[in-house]
């Protein structure tokens, strides 16, 4: 027990330190945790002997929950909501161009039968979550014509569409008959879907209408409600990790209390999750087993990231317009990791494929190709394809917001009609725990007492409390292209009922909107709502 204990601790330090260094050395961090599995697995120094595809997808399927919910929970819906379209089809339509380019490949081309075709096509064809979440925040790529919510939300939600295909291919491998593809496809969808969001809209009922869950277990309750959402799904023929991805985002959007303490929990438990899923897909492998695959596997990574994702990326995006330097990138993003390997870990813990189709190391060397290749070069490819925005900041694509400072400034000027003019400071009625920091006036500043006057011409600084109100809520929508109130008058804007365009940041500037004030590409809107 105490010598587990003793490796157990090793391994966590030496994941932490080489998140550092990757942080450092500008490598994904991913890369490095599978390499330390290697390193302590059966052909590694250590020689830890581990080759339970049965226990690594288990343990794989949990962390990837957490991971794929807090992909959900982080999204922010006001910031996603512009993308959602191109976002949706590339994490469906896009996953099944992308298996059926690879299995036509590995059919024609390699000469695989059919059934493994389909499932290597299948298992590889989704986008890793935690690869791109963890790239997009360490390396704060800030991308124009909003392509990292793009990025992020097809990510997100496009695992549960491969794990469906995985599962058809699975149902092709064994033998099953092709007329129950279509209601498992149907039940899988529709079965995730629909226990995500009644599982979803109950959590938030109890949250926001009773007192039955108290702030210290909300995180807890958060985590049930995810595992339940899965395994209920799971039960009834439905797609698990879509009824989590769901149940994450509605959760994530819906104002519930210490959403930023939720956030910074969830982060950590979420890295935890990474590093357990890479540093046991690493573990698993053989290292020796890689010679006998090198050629296969480094096709298929070829052909994949060079022909099957542009070719998705570009027949899906094009008909909206995106610009060709976007499509590129976003083909260059497409990164193959963890939940590729966890679902070929499940098929080959439930099918008997032959020893000369070893779809685990497969899947695995072309996850690690793609890690390190794709994932290392994505800030250079987004630089040198003009893709780097400086004027957005990539952490307000999620729901992870810093916390604010417990006051704000505010500058006020006085002129001759402010009804301040010619009165002390004790006779106006501030805002509750308002102070008058400093008075300018002319070339002095003055620090105020309850008996200065305020005369025309005066430059007020007030110390005021951020905003804290249950009353309403802030929200955030960035004016991208393609948005519907670009090049409008504030005035032309249908709001809707209880709603207020509070503030505008265009350039590092803040605005105070009036009815004239015309939006603008690249603007962020601060939106008030009761």
């Amino acid at each position: 027990m105490s010598e587990m204990l003793i490796i157990f601790a090793v391994i966590a330090f030496t994941c932490v330190v080489a998140n550092t260094i990757s942080r450092k050395h500008g490598m994904p961090a991913l890369l490095l945790f599978m390499c330390l599995g290697m390193l302590f697995g059966s052909d590694g120094i250590f020689k830890i002997p581990f080759e339970d595809y049965d226990t690594l997808q288990q343990i794989s399927t949990v962390a990837l929950i957490f991971i794929i919910f807090y992909g959900g929970f982080s999204t922010k819906w006001q910031t996603a909501k512009p993308v959602i379209k191109e976002a949706t089809l590339l994490s469906t339509v896009g996953v099944l161009l992308t298996a059926l380019l690879t299995c036509a490949f590995c059919y024609y081309v390699l000469y695989l039968n059919f059934a493994e075709s389909f499932l290597i096509g299948a298992t590889i064809s989704s986008t890793d979550a935690a690869s791109v979440f963890s790239i997009l925040r360490f390396n704060k790529l800030n991308l124009k014509y909003s392509t990292a919510p793009m990025l992020e939300l097809e990510s997100g939600s496009n695992d549960p569409f491969s794990y469906v295909l995985t599962i058809i291919g699975i149902a092709i491998y064994v033998g099953c008959g092709l007329e129950t593809i279509p209601l498992l496809f149907i039940k899988q969808i529709l079965f995730g879907i629909g226990v995500g969001v009644v599982v979803a809209l109950l959590a938030v009922l109890l949250l926001k209408r009773t007192n039955l869950i108290a702030s210290a277990g909300l995180s807890i309750f958060l985590i049930a409600g995810a595992l339940f959402s899965f395994a209920f799904a799971d039960v009834i023929d439905g797609n698990g990790l879509l009824s989590v991805y769901i149940f994450g985002i509605i959760l994530g959007n819906a104002k519930i209390q210490d959403t930023k303490a939720l956030v910074n929990f969830f982060d950590n438990i979420t890295f935890m999750a990474q590093v357990l899923i890479f540093f046991m897909l690493g573990l698993t492998a053989f290292p020796r087993n890689i010679p006998q695959i090198f050629l296969v596997g480094t096709l298929i990574f070829l052909f994949i990231t060079f022909v099957a994702r542009p070719v998705s990326v570009f027949a899906l995006l094009l008909p909206f317009k995106a610009k060709v330097n976007q499509c590129v990138l976003i083909s260059w993003a497409g990164l193959r990791g963890a939940a590729s390997i966890v679902f070929a870990a499940a098929v080959v813990a439930g099918v008997a494929l032959p020893e000369k189709y070893d779809l685990f190391h497969i899947i695995f060397l072309i996850a690690l190709l793609s890690v390190s290749i794709q994932g290392t070069l994505l800030p250079y490819v987004s630089r040198k394809l003009d893709m780097i925005d400086d004027k957005s900041d990539v952490t307000k694509t999620f729901n992870d917001y810093q916390e604010e400072l417990a006051f704000s400034l505010i500058e006020m000027n006085i002129d001759k009609n402010h009804i301040w003019k010619n009165k002390l400071i004790k006779d106006i009625t501030f805002p509750e725990n308002t102070l008058v920091i400093t008075i300018k006036r002319g070339d002095k500043n003055l620090v105020p007492n309850g008996n200065t006057e305020i005369l025309e011409g005066d430059n007020i600084v007030l110390n005021s409390p951020v905003y804290n109100s249950k009353a309403g809520v802030l929200d955030e929508i960035l004016i991208n292209s393609k948005h519907k109130w670009k090049d409008k008058k504030i005035s032309e804007i249908n709001l809707g009922e209880g709603k207020l365009i509070v503030m505008i940041s265009r350039n590092g500037k803040t605005i105070i909107p009036k009815g004239r004030t015309v939006i603008k590409e690249g603007d962020t809107l601060v939106l008030y709502k009761e």
